[in-house]
């Protein structure tokens, strides 16, 4: 029987700024998911990174199921009445609309859903990354599942030796592109390297020397981008859910793209580029600058319907390393204050106050004439 992982998250207020979500709130989630998910899921779990509530679900009845998403949705509004008695910032933020519509893809939350025919035993790892965008994931997904140096199981493992097919979205124009590694490396690279435009969806197993269906095996918060409420939706705070062990990556192997800290977009305001940082659920919280960028990862096993787990993966001295070499990094970007490439390229702050600073001063720019450098100063004088 197939089976289901929904992922759903969202930010619906915190404390005291974008800083970390308030218990009352978190147990408001958990308790109305507890309290009206008989015959609609077997299992689930309550988490959160900095200002974001996640729920991860466990049920039957396959991706987009109106059911489930209203499940998440209706925790979700009964949070956010708590977050607006206690007046917390953003309260309800990521619920974008009055009332659901059916499905909550481009109401405000994030939604990661893998429908997969489960092993014997199902392990995976559920990754939540706040203050950055859902290309965060493009550099460790093709990390996992298309670099050797990563995950040698790609050249030592015949299970995994024919490689993986990853589904890219243009989330700008509303397009897919589907690319088979080994063969499309340097396309796929050439695409997730603008990790604000193409950005990793799923990726696939390759069946090729047997009849069976390729089976989703990560999928990431990737939605097109659509401006709802003056907001963009579908942009940030992604998080994502990769299977792992047995002809897929082993748990170290899905775990080593962050044993390096690399850069990412968003930070404060959205507006910045700075450091991934790994962390445990102890230090999940936002602080400096509203960062760094952080990275947590849960891991699971699931056997018919209920979850085992979770064991909190980055609390482990292992990745002290990449904790400080972040803060390093961080350090070194927020010495540059607003220029590039710290702040973020101008096509990417267009919902800033950016746009009418320009549009303010559009009178005051004068063309450069060829003739004479400094006549124009010289007249002034």
């Amino acid at each position: 029987m197939k089976t289901t992982i929904s992922h759903i998250k969202a930010d619906i207020g915190s404390l005291p700024g974008h800083t970390v979500v308030y218990q009352p709130v978190v147990d408001e989630v958990e308790n109305y998911v507890k309290n009206n998910s008989e015959g609609l899921i077997s299992d689930f779990h309550i988490s959160h990174i900095g200002d974001d509530i996640q729920i991860t679900m466990v049920h039957t009845r396959g991706a987009d199921n109106p059911e489930i998403h209203k499940l998440a949705w209706d925790a979700f509004k009964a949070g956010t009445e708590v977050a607006k008695k206690i007046g917390l910032y953003g309260a309800g933020q990521d619920l974008l609309k009055d009332a659901f519509s059916g499905n909550i893809k481009g109401m405000g939350p994030g939604v990661a859903e893998l429908e997969i025919t489960p092993r014997k035993a199902e392990p995976f790892i559920v990754y939540m990354m706040d203050k950055t965008e859902p290309g965060a994931f493009n550099y460790p997904i093709y990390k996992m599942f298309g670099d050797p140096f990563n995950t040698p199981g790609l050249v030592i493992d015949p299970n995994m030796h024919m490689g993986f097919k990853f589904e890219v979205w243009d989330i700008y124009n509303g397009k897919k592109i589907y690319l088979s590694l080994p063969e499309d490396t340097y396309d796929l690279l050439a695409f997730i390297g603008s990790k604000s435009k193409y950005v990793i969806k799923r990726v696939y197993t390759k069946n090729t020397h047997t009849k069976l269906p390729d089976e989703n095996v990560a999928v990431i918060t990737t939605d097109k981008l659509s401006f709802i409420a003056g907001e963009y939706v579908g942009k940030d705070d992604p998080a994502g859910i990769v299977r792992i062990q047995s002809g897929l990556p082993a748990s170290g192997e899905a775990l080593e793209p962050f044993a390096n800290s690399y850069l990412v977009s968003g930070w404060m305001r959205g507006s910045f580029n700075g450091p991934m940082m790994p962390v445990g659920m102890d230090n999940a919280q936002m602080t400096r600058f509203d960062g760094p960028p952080r990275v947590m990862a849960l891991g699971f096993v699931m056997k018919e319907g209920k979850l085992a787990g979770p064991v909190d993966m980055f609390r482990d001295v292992a990745f002290d390393y990449a904790r400080n070499e972040a803060l390093n990094m961080a350090n070194y970007m927020r010495r540059m204050g607003v220029f590039e490439p710290h702040r973020l390229p101008d096509e990417d702050m267009e919902y800033t106050a950016l746009p009418k600073i320009l549009e303010k001063r559009a009178q005051d720019f004068k063309k450069i004439e060829d003739k004479g450098a400094n006549s124009e100063m010289k007249g002034g004088q």
